[in-house]
């Protein structure tokens, strides 16, 4: 065999373990996404009966950063979500993930549905390759409690003592919320 012949089967044959490497880890980012959307769904929807909207915020604010932290602990994955439209500064994307929201949103003008959008790729981050995952957090009926354009006095007031910069508002049905996010150092 020459070496050119040799030099091909590496190639292909490493082009092939990183395929599917690549196809494990974006299966362990879809579950470990729908994990972290099904616990923070359900706090709440708990909280939301229970409570109602107002006291639901907290939900959002304490309960949400403790249930990515668990799932990031649980997973090794590092979880987090983050938007175009914050509520909270801390959650701002970095320019990767403001590329992918813009990209999401672009994509969802030409009519591809949020359920199946999703953005997953192998970046150099700080000297090491990261595989990155995001997937849109689409806009519930129960969401506009807290994100519609009018919200209820009460709200509007709890949101504006906790969040002053708040830019989380003027939502619809099926809009983009905001993305799910998560990188695993390779």
């Amino acid at each position: 065999m020459n070496p050119t012949h040799i030099l091909a089967i590496v190639t292909l044959a490493t082009s092939t373990q990183l395929a599917l490497a690549s196809d494990a880890l974006l299966a362990e980012a879809r579950n470990t996404t729908k994990m972290f959307g099904s616990a923070l769904k359900g706090e709440v929807v708990k909280s939301m009966k229970a409570n109602g909207p107002v006291a639901t915020i907290s939900v959002c604010r304490d309960k949400a950063p403790a249930i990515a932290r668990e799932s990031s602990a649980q997973t090794g994955w590092n979880v987090a979500r983050t938007s175009l439209k914050l509520r909270n500064p801390n959650n701002a994307p970095d320019s990767w993930e403001l590329a992918v929201l813009q990209s999401f949103e672009a994509r969802k003008a030409k009519g591809e549905p949020l359920k199946t959008m999703e953005y997953s790729e192998v970046v150099e981050q700080g000297g090491s390759k990261m595989f990155r995952y995001m997937k849109p957090i689409p806009t519930g009926k129960a969401c506009l409690n807290c994100h519609a354009a009018e919200l209820k006095p009460a709200v509007e007031a709890a949101l504006e003592e906790l969040y002053p910069q708040d830019k989380a508002r003027g939502f619809s049905v099926g809009d983009i919320r905001g993305a799910f996010t998560l990188s695993k150092q390779l």
